[in-house]
């Protein structure tokens, strides 16, 4: 049977939880978007640290001395909160990584627009990757493996239990971003060695008719190929988004273990 009762010290437990769940929110794929308003993400916060308190209810008080003990305990649920986001969110940095090198490629790394969800300037297959792989993640309901994933954080890591190892979370963050680097070229390699072959048929043109200019005809050619070969290859992107997926939840449960 559930106890509602509300206490001082069950405010106080209630307060870490959501500082927890908070910094997670604000920071983890697709609940951090900034197009989505503040109040929302506030309100989820909120809404799932209460049902994490009803569920999970302290069975010890919290052991402090002073308000500087408390602060300390927050910034320690705080910092477990970001680190577990940050480790799910390091899937963004997959495809804008490939929208950079495509753009480059395709004479397109000149051209920024503004992202929406990040409100910072990206190029424009950065975009493009970038909806398709939060669509995916609605899709696949990952967001659900998310939020579930926070929620069994306080049951293998209780409130004032976190241990930062180091060395633990930085060798994971050195191992999983370099498959995210191989992931991103296998993602826009199709792309990639299109333009490599085109380059070379350019150079050849310009040595067979130099008269013609191969350097404002190139651009032209290499962007029309280039959007072409990005829209063909679209349908790969499923495949490629359930393999990120997988690394994602690979590294939340290695950056979990790193503060057990």
């Amino acid at each position: 049977m559930i106890d509602y009762a509300f206490t001082y010290a069950s405010l106080e437990y209630f307060l870490l939880i959501f500082t927890r769940v908070t910094c997670f929110v604000f920071i983890a794929p697709f609940f951090s978007m900034n197009n989505t308003p503040r109040q929302v993400r506030v309100g989820l916060s909120f809404f799932v640290s209460l049902l994490v308190f009803f569920v999970l209810a302290p069975s010890e008080p919290l052991q402090y001395d002073t308000w500087l003990g408390y602060t300390v305990i927050v910034m320690k649920e705080a910092l477990t909160g970001f680190i577990i986001g940050f480790g799910a969110n390091l899937c963004n940095s997959i495809v804008s990584f490939a929208g950079h090198i495509i753009d480059m490629e395709t004479g397109l790394a000149m051209v920024t627009i503004m992202d929406p969800t990040t409100k910072e300037s990206t190029s424009i297959s950065g975009v493009f990757y970038q909806y398709m792989i939060t669509l995916m993640l609605i899709v696949s309901g990952m967001y659900q493996y998310l939020l579930k994933a926070l929620v069994d954080t306080f049951t293998l890591i209780p409130i004032n239990g976190a241990v930062f190892r180091t060395d633990s979370l930085v060798v994971s963050v050195v191992r999983f971003m370099s498959d995210y680097i191989i992931i991103g070229f296998r993602i826009c390699l199709p792309i990639f060695l299109v333009m490599v072959m085109l380059n070379v048929i350019l150079g050849i043109l310009a040595k067979v008719s130099p008269q013609l200019n191969m350097f404002a005809v190139g651009i032209q050619i290499k962007i029309l190929v280039g959007l072409s070969v990005l829209f063909l290859t679209a349908g790969m992107l499923p495949v490629a988004s359930n393999f990120i997926f997988e690394q994602m939840k690979k590294i939340v449960v290695s950056f979990v273990e790193g503060l057990m």
